[in-house]
């Protein structure tokens, strides 16, 4: 049976694209990948062309059938990526080459490994095939619309192969995550530990009791009305408290993720005098948590670790979650049993000279990634991760 020719376009965002449909490529993936996300941030006006992030998913089509799409954005910044090009830019600029607009294959303001080449799931085995044609049509967009590069951010490992194919080429970061190593308990992961970390871990979370506070897990369909505007102010906090923090999000996104996508977050919420003083914002799916916003009203000694991981582990371990992926940066989390993982983004960049220059860049970066992240594993404060 011949099949039609498959046509391919750039859409006017994933809202405009059927809920359903869209979230029938993403399956089981990344939950950032889901229409209740992409299409909260551009209805709140988080993402749009004023915030320099003009969603403009690339679509292909069987048949009138939806059956690939890359998550595309043009960029005409590089905020609220994770994966840093500002000294590409500034290179490009002192060469006189313009660097933005650029495209960015990605999920707004979230460092969270996900799928980027999204197939049908009865295409699977016609998967490659359909991912080689998005890395090629996202190379023939850029070179067709006079655009500096695409960058692929947080992608599979088994979509590199693809993308390589297509010139683009392989950088490798780290990100600090936990797994679960089937602990029955909080103690039980602690006994992983040695002597000293694992006092040092008990001493913190004694904190919480002499300050007053208690801990509580707010999930799913079970979070109240009522904390999402507290969770925001704390996540204004953080924002707002720091010189490195950009508001990304506003209160209408708040408002839809309550009530579009209630069921996917994990509120933890530390109260002191029968108020909400600090929290963390996550998100779960599948065996998988992922934490994304923290904030404090008030600067308790401690009260940043036992929100964001000892309350967020022990969540995942009552709850036989495999993993937990606080995001991006952090040293610190590997001493709390966080080890180094890769991450991979791909680059293309359309001008010979800046993409021979990057090229040599990430080739001693990559080598410079590996050995950290294998002398981390090396130094694990978990016992048995020391020896695997």
């Amino acid at each position: 049976m011949l099949r039609r020719m498959p046509e391919l376009e750039l859409a006017e965002g994933v809202a405009s694209i059927d809920r359903d449909e869209w979230n029938a490529l993403v399956a089981d993936d990344s939950p950032f990948l889901e229409w209740e996300w992409l299409a909260s941030l551009e209805d709140a006006g988080c993402v749009g062309p004023r915030t320099g992030w003009d969603a403009r998913p690339l679509v292909v089509r069987e048949g009138g059938r939806l059956v690939a799409a890359a998550p595309l954005y043009i960029k005409s910044h590089s905020e609220g990526e994770f994966v840093f090009d500002w000294g590409w830019a500034d290179a490009a600029e002192n060469a006189g080459i313009s660097y933005y607009p650029k495209m960015l294959v990605g999920v707004p303001f979230s460092p969270v490994t996900g799928r980027r080449l999204l197939v049908a799931k009865d295409e699977d085995e016609d998967a490659p095939q359909w991912r080689s044609l998005l890395a090629q049509a996202l190379h023939s967009t850029c070179q067709g619309n006079d655009l500096s590069g695409v960058h692929v951010n947080f992608c599979l490992e088994d979509e590199v192969d693809e993308l390589e194919s297509a010139d683009f080429m392989l950088r490798v970061g780290l990100q600090y995550h936990w797994l679960n190593h089937d602990y029955a308990t909080f103690d039980d992961y602690l006994a992983h530990f040695r002597s000293k970390r694992r006092n040092q871990i008990k001493r913190e979370r004694r904190e919480t009791g002499r300050q007053g506070v208690e801990i509580r897990h707010h999930v799913g369909d079970d979070i109240p009305d009522s904390l999402f505007e507290p969770m925001y102010r704390f996540y204004l906090a953080t924002v707002r408290g720091h010189y490195w923090g950009r508001q990304y999000l506003n209160w209408e996104l708040f408002e839809l993720l309550r009530e579009r996508w209630r069921h996917r977050l994990v509120f933890i919420v530390a109260w002191q005098g029968g108020e909400p003083i600090a929290g963390t914002f996550n998100v779960a799916k599948g065996d998988t948590m992922y934490g994304r916003y923290w904030g404090a009203l008030t600067d308790l000694r401690h009260l940043h670790f036992n929100v964001c991981y000892y309350a967020a582990v022990e969540h995942c371990i009552d709850h036989g979650l495999a993993k937990f992926e606080p995001g991006a940066g952090g040293e610190y989390k590997q001493m709390r049993g966080f080890d180094a993982y890769p991450t991979r983004s791909l680059h293309y960049l359309a001008d010979p000279r800046l993409a021979g220059a990057i090229k040599r860049f990430l080739d001693q970066e990559r080598e410079r990634a590996e050995d950290t992240i294998d002398w981390y594993r090396e130094q694990s404060q978990l016992k048995h991760d020391r020896t695997d």
